[in-house]
Formats: C-alpha cells, sequence, structure tokens
C-alpha cells in the first residue's frame, strides 16, 4: 500500500543531552563546542542535527551501501552535489546546461522521489549544470540550546605514536601531545516543524507518512550511531510532538512549546545528568492543550 502524502501540521520540542563530550565543535573556534557568547549556553546547529539524521536514515535504508528506492541521500560523504545532480540529468536524458523549465521540473521531481534529504528538508540544486531547481522542505529544525551555561573544557592527551616520521629523527620525546574539548553535562532544547503544505504534489516534495515514521526514529535513534570518543556519551531524551488536525493547524507553534517546561531540580547548581532535571509531566502538557487547543493532540514519543 502506497503511503499518503503528510496532510496534518506538527510542531516539536526535542530534548537531547551530552556527557564528557563535544556535541557540536566549531571550526572557527579550534573545534570548541559551540556557545551563545552573552549567556554561555551550549549550541548545536541544525545542519548538525539533520547530518545525524540523513546518517541513520541512510544506514537504516541501505544494505551494502545501496539504499533502497527512494531513499538515497543527496548530502552525503564522499559524493560531490554535482554527481548527484547529474543523475536524474542521466536517468531521464536531459542535455547539461538545459533553459527549459519543464526538463528542470522534472529534474526536480526526480531529485524529490528518490533522495529522503530533499523531500525532507528541501535542497538548493540550481548551481552546477544540471538545474535540478531549489526544493523548499516540510521539515524544519531550528538550533539547539542548552538548558543552562555550559563550560567547556580543555584536555592535554599524549600519543606514543608520532605523526609523521621526520618527527621520530628529530626527537628525544617519547610522547606527542594533543588535546580535546568537553562539556561535562549539557541538557540541550531544539524545536522543529513539519509543513504539510510543503509535502503534498505538485508543489510539495512528495513528502509522506512513512517519511515521517522515519523521521521519528531518527530523531529518538540517531546519537546510537554517531558515538565517538569525541561526542562523549549523547543520547535522545524527550521528544514531544503536538499534532494539528490540518494542514495549517489549530494553534501558534509558540503557545504549544511554551507548556513545555524544562527547570533544573531544587538544590542542584550543576546538572550532571538528565535526573537532574524535572520536564513537565506528559499528563500535564495532555491538559494543558485540551483546555486551549482541543484539536491538538500530544505525542509522547520518547
Amino acid at each position: 500500500m502506497t503511503a499518503s502524502f503528510v496532510n496534518n501540521r506538527y510542531d516539536f520540542v526535542y530534548l537531547f543531552d551530552v556527557q564528557d563530550g563535544n556535541p557540536n565543535g566549531d571550526p572557527d573556534l579550534a573545534n570548541t563546542p559551540r556557545f551563545d557568547p552573552e549567556t554561555f549556553q551550549g549550541l548545536v546547529s541544525d545542519v548538525c542535527l539533520k547530518r545525524k539524521i540523513r546518517d541513520w536514515v541512510f544506514a537504516k535504508k541501505s544494505e551494502s551501501g545501496k539504499p533502497q528506492a527512494g531513499y538515497d541521500v543527496f548530502v552525503l560523504q564522499g559524493h560531490s552535489l554535482e554527481s548527484r545532480q547529474k543523475m536524474p540529468y542521466d536517468h531521464l536524458k536531459i542535455p547539461p546546461k538545459t533553459d527549459d523549465r519543464g526538463k528542470i521540473a522534472e529534474a526536480r521531481n526526480w531529485m524529490c522521489a528518490n533522495f529522503f534529504d530533499v523531500r525532507a528538508f528541501g535542497a538548493v540544486m540550481s548551481t552546477t549544470d544540471f538545474n535540478c531547481g531549489q526544493v523548499r522542505g516540510p521539515v524544519q529544525i531550528t538550533f539547539a540550546r542548552s538548558i543552562d551555561r555550559i563550560l567547556s573544557s580543555e584536555h592535554g592527551i599524549t600519543r606514543v605514536a608520532y605523526t609523521k616520521e621526520e618527527k621520530k629523527a628529530s626527537t628525544t620525546a617519547s610522547t606527542e601531545m594533543g588535546n580535546k574539548h568537553t562539556v561535562a553535562y549539557g541538557l540541550y532544547r531544539a524545536h522543529g516543524f513539519v509543513n504539510a503544505h510543503l509535502a503534498a504534489p505538485p508543489n510539495g516534495t512528495g513528502f509522506h507518512d512513512g517519511d515521517l515514521a522515519l523521521l521519528w526514529s531518527a530523531l529518538t535513534n540517531m546519537f546510537d550511531l554517531d558515538h565517538s570518543a569525541a561526542r562523549g556519551l549523547m543520547a535522545a531524551r524527550r521528544l514531544i510532538v503536538f499534532k494539528h488536525a490540518s494542514a495549517l493547524g489549530e494553534a501558534p507553534a509558540h503557545r504549544l512549546f511554551d507548556l513545555v517546561t524544562v527547570r533544573r531540580k531544587e538544590g542542584i547548581e550543576s546538572p550532571r545528568a538528565f535526573g537532574d532535571y524535572q520536564v513537565t509531566p506528559i499528563d500535564e502538557i495532555r491538559k494543558g492543550v485540551a483546555a486551549a487547543f482541543p484539536q491538538v493532540e500530544v505525542l509522547d514519543l520518547i
């Protein structure tokens, strides 16, 4: 049975945490954890979160590196964007550098049908000889911001093996120095949106209910695919979804988000675990939504 296109608006609150790791280094600041210079709250970019979603979906929907039909990833490590945009031109036999709007639209539709991340997040695909147009995606995610301030620590590390052979001959030292940056603990909150008007064809990307279920699974499980020494311990903690009864929705997103509060428990000065915080119980959130916006359903997915 073919999945139906998403026809309801969704807004969601996503909580995840990091312990003794670097959730998203800033390359302009020696890869130290990103932070707000005024409040010192930690930041994780939307690009970082989308990268993890892409990688999880590709792993989930691939076998021996070959993705299932419709679940390839446009922005994928080891591939240029031009090589991906060339694929519909080869498949549909469209000449490069075409100005034919109909042919460009065909290429755009092919990209939406074959690439999950184009269907979900959209893409700018008009900057090479293989113009596939521009796509606004129905799924958008904000920067994540930590609930409290973070303190980035720099740790000196040593290695018994040298990087280059010439250094071995030029020094009597037995080790080589390095460093790494970590956050002792941070609980981060991001917000997301699913716009049904950008899902259904002919103007939408074709984002369907199966894609939406895959998105929820990715947000639930993606940190387990992304473990590394640099990341420390990262985990998805809560995913609270507000499902509207219509495409336009029945409530402003910020009013719904305000019903989800996250506070440090009394007496906790330096949080070091998710249990040091109190999140509004789901029953209270449901009561608040039912009282003000009875047509909105609250889904507790984590």
